[in-house]
């Protein structure tokens, strides 16, 4: 393993942290060569249990023999275990890059948590079959933009029994830098994947019921009965704003509502999420 100490913003193997957005870390046009970047040593070492590839480590100098002692023994390991496979799928040598706090703040535009930050090979995405095979209760995001909301479902999730997320294209990618970070890393905890356009026919197919969460006129009250005696069910949950499409909730077998108090109209849709996790969960 290679320490190599920055003075520069412009070091050459830094653009995966500094120069790249997020939408070009996960290149779409190439996604065997997509990146994401862990933030935090909690997180990296998820990710690492998990068994995602890391490419390089970023960390201030004070963290080599502190928060980050244990994950620069965990990348030796991996180097160790790269270098005895022949096909040449994983890198032999992981770089690790260390700066000032003040440096790192200036490459990366934010102060680090934790002052550690790992890029890593972001995996191939798993088909919808292989993802709810076995699952009982899955959540779908659907249109849900905000990072903190995506990193928050994701949490609730995997805290409260959901087996699979499923996200439709049009919601934020949940390997985000920020998402992974809200989760605390349960984005690597909860097996998840991406939808197709028509995904009600799709989970129909799989047998599972499709639960829109949404108030309208004809919605139920999350705690009915007939919810809980369903053996699968995909809980879907609308964007911020607007909430789900009046497609999608006239397309659902069920439309389930959260009853409100006080003249309030809805809950966020993380906090939303977490009741119906808890609700609806495989009893």
């Amino acid at each position: 393993m290679e320490i190599i100490e920055i003075t520069s913003l412009e070091h050459p193997g830094l653009e995966v942290y500094s120069k790249l957005t997020e939408a070009q870390l996960r290149n779409r046009l190439e996604p065997e060569k997509g990146v994401f970047i862990a933030e935090s040593p909690k997180v990296i070492n998820v990710a690492l249990d998990a068994g995602y590839q890391p490419l390089s480590l970023l960390t201030e100098p004070r963290h080599l023999e502190g928060d980050a002692a244990n994950i620069l023994q965990r990348l030796r390991n991996i180097e160790k275990r790269n270098q005895s496979q022949e096909d040449g799928s994983c890198p032999n040598s992981i770089p690790v890059y260390t700066g000032s706090r003040s440096l790192l703040t200036q490459l990366t535009g934010y102060t680090l948590t934790r002052g550690v930050l790992c890029a890593m090979r972001r995996p191939q995405p798993r088909p919808l079959e292989d993802i709810c095979r076995g699952a009982r209760r899955v959540v779908v995001i659907d249109g849900v933009v905000d990072t903190t909301n995506i990193g928050a479902i994701f949490r609730s999730a995997a805290a409260l029994g959901i087996d699979a997320v499923l996200v439709t294209p049009n919601s934020c990618d949940p390997l985000n830098r920020r998402a992974v970070r809200v989760s605390m890393g349960s984005v690597f905890l909860v097996p998840w994947t991406w939808l197709g356009e028509n995904y009600q026919s799709d989970l129909r197919r799989l047998e599972f019921h499709t639960v829109a969460m949404a108030l309208s006129d004809n919605s139920i009250n999350i705690d009915d009965p007939v919810l809980i005696s369903e053996p699968r069910l995909a809980i879907i949950m609308g964007t911020e704003g607007d909430g789900l499409p009046t497609t999608t909730i006239a397309d659902a077998d069920y439309v389930v509502r959260i009853p409100m108090s006080h003249h309030v109209d809805s809950l966020n849709v993380a906090a939303a999420s977490a009741i119906a996790f808890w609700q609806l969960r495989n009893r």
